[in-house]
Formats: structure tokens, C-alpha cells, sequence
């Protein structure tokens, strides 16, 4: 299956879990018939992976859901279905023919977000029961420990071909999402440096320093801001605030 859309992502090159989860699909959806289609991207929170699996989606056009605390195997089924423009049968059984006919019709690859919502309320092997179906690829999302959480689910776990972890972004990431994000200032190398050291690892963190650097700069007048030029200021670390005595 060829990509629907060309990579042109992030700026200049594609956030490095960008290209991780757009390979790990790739394995998936261009597998030969006798291995399994099942694949997982995890890592911890504010890895940028909900963002990658966007950009995967949009690259494969696939379809993506988003899982919920709150689904039960019908608004599962009712979800997807609504991701592929498709009217939900009366029943439960209706729904979930109707999800394997549509993924094995457009071949499109099924990418499902917030996996570890699925462990938990146990409705995990409706996935396993839409592959089986369909022989879709299909790609998991979820926190780092998702992997071995699905050694509880046998059947489910034997079916996986490929296990990928998402990665910290790096300080070339830093840079692509400034040339992305960031319209009026220069933010100068030194100042991005400490930005993604304070960040540990989180692209959320990267870019909400990044438009606080570009609002500060804004409002005292700058075109451009460096290390020394920020000073003191302090980033946002994701620590919480201590009141001072």
C-alpha cells in the first residue's frame, strides 16, 4: 500500500517519532501474508507519539480513533465507524461486520490511540476480533508499559509484529518545531540548548517554552532572543510552583 500523502513534516525534516511511527506502520501494512499486522508505538507521556500517529494517519490515510475511558465494545465499534463515515448497524455483531468489511475493502491500516484505555476496562480483544476479521494493519498507541501488559492477553500478544518505542525529542526536533511553531522571533541555538534540556524529554514542554520565549520577545520589542537575553526568566519544567515564605 503506497503512502497517500508525501512527507513533508515539522519544518525542514520530520520529528524523529515522526519517522518511528510512520516506519513501525509501514512494517505493518506491507508485511508479507503469512506474518501477523499488528503493531505497537509507545513511550512516555509528551513524547509527541498522539501527534506522530496523527501525521501517520494523514500519511497512510488510515483511520484513527482516539480511545476513551468510557468506551464499551459497542461505542468502540461506534467510533471507528464514525472515523470511516459509516452508519452503525442495529447491533453489536452489525458493527463489527461492518468495520472488517470497510478495513478489508480499502485496505486502509486502523491506528488506535490511548491503547492503555483498552487494557484497562478489558475490551482490548475487540481489536484482536477487527484484525482476525479484516487483516488490517493495525497500529496500538499507548504509555511505555503497554507491551508487556499485553502478555495478559495471549491470543492478542501472539499477533503483534513489531514492537517500536517512541524517543526523546532531540535538539534537532527542538529546532524543526521552532521553524514550525515560532513566526517573528529568532530564537537563537544557546536559548534552544537550555529549552530542550529543561524539557526532559517532553515535546509539550518544548513547545509551550518556545511561545513563551516568542510572547516575551514579542512584547519587549525583539526580533530576535538568545541565552543572555533571556536571562534568569525561569521555563516551564512541568514542576509545580512553591510559594515563597
Amino acid at each position: 500500500m503506497k503512502a497517500s500523502q508525501p512527507l513533508n513534516l515539522m519544518g525542514k525534516a520530520p520529528l524523529v517519532n515522526v519517522s518511528l511511527c510512520i516506519s513501525t506502520l509501514e512494517r505493518a501494512v506491507d508485511r508479507p501474508a503469512h506474518l501477523p499486522g499488528i503493531v505497537t508505538f509507545t513511550g512516555p507521556s509528551g513524547f509527541g507519539k498522539s501527534t506522530a500517529a496523527a501525521i501517520a494517519a494523514n500519511y497512510f490515510g488510515a483511520i484513527y480513533v482516539q480511545a476513551k475511558c468510557t468506551w464499551t465494545r459497542k461505542s468502540a465499534h461506534m467510533a471507528i465507524l464514525k472515523e470511516m463515515g459509516v452508519a452503525p448497524g442495529k447491533t453489536l455483531y452489525d458493527m463489527a461486520e461492518q468495520v472488517a468489511e470497510q478495513l478489508a475493502l480499502s485496505r486502509k491500516p486502523l491506528i488506535v490511540d490511548e491503547c492503555d484505555f483498552l487494557l484497562k476496562n478489558g475490551t482490548i480483544e475487540i481489536l484482536r476480533d477487527i484484525y482476525e476479521s479484516s487483516g488490517a494493519a493495525i497500529l496500538l498507541i499507548g504509555e511505555e508499559n503497554l507491551p508487556p501488559r499485553l502478555r495478559q492477553w495471549e491470543r492478542f500478544h501472539g499477533r503483534i509484529l513489531k514492537f517500536s518505542l517512541a524517543e526523546p525529542p532531540s535538539l534537532a526536533d527542538a529546532r524543526s518545531l521552532c521553524n514550525l511553531y515560532v513566526d517573528g522571533v529568532e530564537i537563537a541555538d544557546d536559548l534552544l540548548a537550555k529549552v530542550h534540556a529543561e524539557a526532559k524529554g517532553s515535546v509539550r514542554r518544548i513547545v509551550t517554552n518556545l511561545e513563551n520565549i516568542r510572547v516575551e520577545a514579542v512584547d519587549n520589542g525583539l526580533s530576535a532572543i538568545d541565552l543572555a537575553q533571556w536571562g534568569d526568566r525561569p521555563l516551564f519544567t512541568g514542576d509545580a510552583p512553591t510559594r515563597r515564605i
